[in-house]
């Protein structure tokens, strides 16, 4: 009996299989497409194929997107964290995760009045849980809008371990850093190159008694002789930025602004820059410091201000701290007051799922071990699902 059974079940399958192939070839396909229809996308689990932020809502949620090569040298010649760019080096490829603290600030900015003056948000949460890779999804919608970008990448460098400090040729009382200024020109220009012609100085500015740049002149001059003249990079960082909050809101240019700062809470704390006499260095004494407060006011239209807390930023606070209150101050607080604060916590389990199938992807995982069930306990247990943890974990596995 079981034999016949066979036979027939045989007999059944050698005939439909009969039928498909003498059918036409019409017939073919569309078997063909009801079979692809049953076969999920491959890049359905913690891949997708949307890379342009704008378009990418929550059913995108803990899958990871591609950055363009060309947006990796344009929008980000600087900001992204070290170790995301030896990803970058050993993938082959920038991905992001595309999480909710990102796509929450994307859909305030989708819904602003950019006539109105510009609004502050602030990423805040746990040390390593992806405040600044939320802060660079954000820039990279930004910039796809056609936006132009000040980004300031890490703030607290601005504040210590200054190689060179020299005394303001404008104001005796503050100190020039030329060169994290050039550094910044330089970065600058290379993101903002379409925008440099457009827009012109409203101001005349003398540097020295042979050197000024006259009124009407492209910003692009003015970013170069920041970028030629050592002494006089500090102020031309200043001169950039008090020409971009004039412009910005007048209908004429028809440009948005987005200024990221990684770090703002390091404009309000202590520097570690020390002068000649061994005495510290109060940040508001640093010229670049000084400016970039200005920008961060929220007394220009035309764009928005997006940055992150970090507890790097604040090398003088426990290290348990990471709440905006906590970070800022109370000086810093009532600058940034009136904001908008936006959590970034730990990874969800879907998130820590679609990251340790990422790395599996690109075979980051090597250990053994690290692919069992088991291993995958032990590296949620160690890490508490923290981004960075993860990383550093998965390093050397």
């Amino acid at each position: 009996m079981a034999l016949q059974r066979v036979s027939f079940r045989l007999r059944q399958t050698v005939a439909l299989a009969r039928s498909i192939h003498t059918s036409g070839c019409g017939h073919q396909q569309e078997a063909l497409a009801v079979e692809s229809e049953g076969k999920p996308e491959p890049f359905t689990i913690f891949r997708t194929q949307e890379s342009d932020p704008a378009a990418q809502s929550e059913k995108q949620i803990s899958q990871y997107y591609t950055l363009p090569h060309e947006d990796l040298q344009r929008v980000f010649p600087h900001g992204l964290p070290a170790r995301f760019q030896l990803q970058v080096k050993t993938f082959n490829e920038g991905c992001v995760m595309v999480r909710r603290p990102a796509l929450e600030v994307i859909s305030y900015l989708k819904r602003a009045d950019y006539s109105k003056p510009a609004l502050r948000y602030v990423f805040y949460g746990v040390k390593g849980g992806g405040k600044t890779m939320s802060l660079c999804h954000t820039v990279h919608y930004c910039a796809r809008q056609g936006w132009l970008l000040v980004h300031i990448p890490d703030a607290q460098l601005w504040v210590k371990d200054c190689r060179e400090l020299l005394p303001s040729s404008y104001n005796e009382s503050r100190f020039d850093q030329p060169l994290q200024a050039i550094a910044w020109l330089r970065n600058f220009r290379v993101t903002n190159e379409k925008f440099l012609s457009k827009l012109q100085t409203s101001h005349r500015y003398v540097w020295t008694k042979r050197e000024f740049t006259e009124v009407g002149r492209p910003l692009g001059e003015l970013v170069d002789q920041g970028i030629t003249r050592v002494k006089s990079s500090s102020d031309v960082v200043g001169a950039v930025i008090k020409e971009l909050r004039l412009h910005m809101g007048q209908p004429e240019p028809g440009i948005r602004m987005a200024v990221a700062v990684d770090g703002v809470n390091a404009l309000w704390g202590r520097s570690s820059i020390r002068k000649n006499n061994g005495k510290p260095v109060n940040v508001e004494e640093l010229t670049l410091i000084h400016n970039l407060r200005k920008l961060v006011k929220n007394d220009w239209c035309g764009g928005a201000i997006i940055t992150t807390l970090s507890q790097t930023g604040s090398p003088y606070t426990p290290k348990t701290f990471y709440l905006p209150q906590e970070l800022l101050g109370e000086e810093g607080f009532d600058r940034m007051d009136p904001f908008v604060p936006v959590t970034v916590s730990n990874y969800s389990e879907k998130e820590f799922e679609s990251c340790y199938l990422y790395y599996q992807d690109r075979h980051w995982l090597q250990h053994s071990q690290s692919r069992t069930e088991e291993g995958k306990k032990e590296l949620v247990f160690l890490s508490d699902r923290n981004p960075s943890m993860i990383d550093r974990l998965c390093s050397s596995l």
